[in-house]
């Protein structure tokens, strides 16, 4: 054999030598990635083979799976009062994948998750039956919030206080999930009229969009000082001037109701009252430390809230001098909060100060209705002591009996709440957040915390007000709740 043949077959032997090194990593290393990735196409026609399991309210499918009339996709998603349900449910897509609960729970929903797989069904080949996904949503809560809310802007939550259960979950303006399930022309103009349009009807306000949530934080630096033992109940008068001077500063905070009785005005009459220089010289006197340790045992600055969708996180900042630290006594400056967060204080609250963790899946279940995963057991935390929920709750009672959630008010029901309006843009050049967030009490046990926010509405500047905006929406809220 001469020296050229030789060659050519030692570089034949090395081509051939990784060749089978190739393919051994990808079936040894890469085959699951590449099996998993949204760009293998045998992904997505397995996983629309057969029809999906569901997503459950209160019993009956929200959701369903059509027959396609063409090409490899078997089935299509198919959504029942498909924008009522989309903040809770999100899109399972052709095209375009999947989100909230669809994207959590999409290997259950597909039969493609490893505790659906029956042994005795391997050498038959048989497929896997999918599995459904039941929620705590009620659908007279979720309706109540998506019609109160109508064509305002904004978002609101109602939980469980007992168990976090996540009852209704709104946030508007919505999306009907039914028109971008398939892969036609007539979906891909539905995705661009929803993604490119300002309004970003498929933004999940209530959890992925966060706001200063104004005097609703009130709430928590009120707990924060009662805590500590700044002051030893809510009637206590403070030590608050009105007008108040930020401190290092020459800006003077005002209240928005400059005849109301707010100097050295008790926490319950500060909250009556909404009184600015109650909280931000309360914020000053117990510190941002005090006051962020007990914002994050509220829930703020938590990295992963998971419901089990995942919430944005709400945030109460750090290295703040005074007078940044009197502004977020008032909710204000880098302070920000999701609606679920919100919701979340006053669940604390109303829960005797112990805080349910929220989450909107009750159970996980097999094609035969065997449990995979059982959330109703509640995980709560002492986020405050009861004393301290007691008093916060009879203040916030004050506020719709008397101060400013009036339009909260249920007959008969014990009802407490608190106002928040919420500077928006530099220098405040844009219209107000108006919050609302509240508890309520039937005779009978039942209870309900909800949190709502208006980002816009059609009101003008002058009338954006927590109680003229967001207090009927929670109020309506809550009626369903107790019903």
């Amino acid at each position: 054999m001469n020296k050229t043949i030789r060659r050519a077959a030692a570089f034949c032997l090395l081509l051939a030598f990784a060749v089978l090194l190739r393919a051994t990593w990808v079936q040894a290393v890469q085959a699951r990635a590449l099996a998993d990735s949204s760009d293998n196409r045998r992904k997505v026609i397995a996983q629309y083979a057969q029809p999906l399991g569901d997503i459950i309210v209160a019993g009956e499918p929200v959701t369903g799976s059509r027959r396609t009339e063409s090409g490899d996709l078997a089935y299509a998603r198919t959504y029942t009062d498909g924008e009522l349900y989309a903040p809770v449910t999100g899109y399972s897509s052709q095209v375009y994948g999947a989100t909230q609960l669809e994207g959590v729970y999409q290997d259950v929903l597909d039969g493609t998750d490893t505790r659906l797989k029956n042994p005795a069904d391997v050498p038959t080949g048989k497929e896997t039956e999918p599995g459904d996904v039941l929620t705590t949503i009620d659908p007279a809560v979720q309706k109540a919030g998506s019609e109160a809310l109508g064509s305002k802007k904004g978002a609101a939550v109602a939980l469980d206080p007992a168990t976090g259960a996540v009852l209704g979950m709104v946030s508007t303006p919505g999306y009907d999930p039914g028109r971008i399930t398939g892969g036609s022309a007539a979906d891909t103009r539905a995705w661009r009229e929803l993604t490119e349009g300002e309004d970003k009807p498929m933004l999940n306000r209530a959890l992925r969009q966060t706001y200063p949530p104004g005097s609703a934080f009130k709430l928590v630096v009120a707990a924060a000082a009662l805590e500590d033992g700044l002051y030893g109940s809510v009637t206590e008068p403070t030590r608050s001037p009105d007008p108040y001077t930020l401190p290092g500063s020459s800006k003077v905070l005002t209240n928005e109701n400059p005849s109301a009785p707010c100097e050295n005005a008790s926490i319950r009459t500060g909250l009556q009252y909404s009184c600015n220089n109650v909280f931000a010289k309360m914020a000053v006197d117990l510190g941002q430390d005090k006051a962020k340790a007990m914002a994050e045992k509220f829930g703020f600055n938590t990295d992963k809230m998971d419901i089990p969708v995942r919430a944005a996180k709400s945030v109460y900042p750090s290295d703040m001098d005074r007078a940044q630290t009197a502004l977020s006594g008032i909710g204000q400056f880098d302070v920000t909060a999701t609606p679920l967060q919100m919701a979340m204080v006053t669940v604390a609250l109303a829960n005797g100060g112990e805080l349910a963790a929220p989450h909107m899946v009750d159970r996980v279940t097999d094609g035969d209705g065997n449990s995979l995963e059982d959330h109703s057991g509640p995980e709560t935390s002492r986020v405050v002591s009861s004393g301290t929920a007691e008093q916060l709750r009879d203040a916030m009672v004050t506020v719709v009996e008397r101060g400013t959630g009036s339009n909260a008010r249920i007959g008969g029901t014990e009802v407490g709440g608190k106002t928040g309006t919420a500077q928006n843009g530099v220098d405040n050049s844009r219209k107000p957040y108006a919050w609302f967030v509240s508890y309520a009490k039937a005779d009978d046990g039942k209870q309900v915390a909800v949190a709502v926010v208006v980002e816009d509405s059609d009101a003008a500047r002058s009338e954006v007000s927590g109680n003229g905006l967001a207090a009927p929406i929670a109020r309506k809220m809550m009626e369903a709740a107790l019903t």
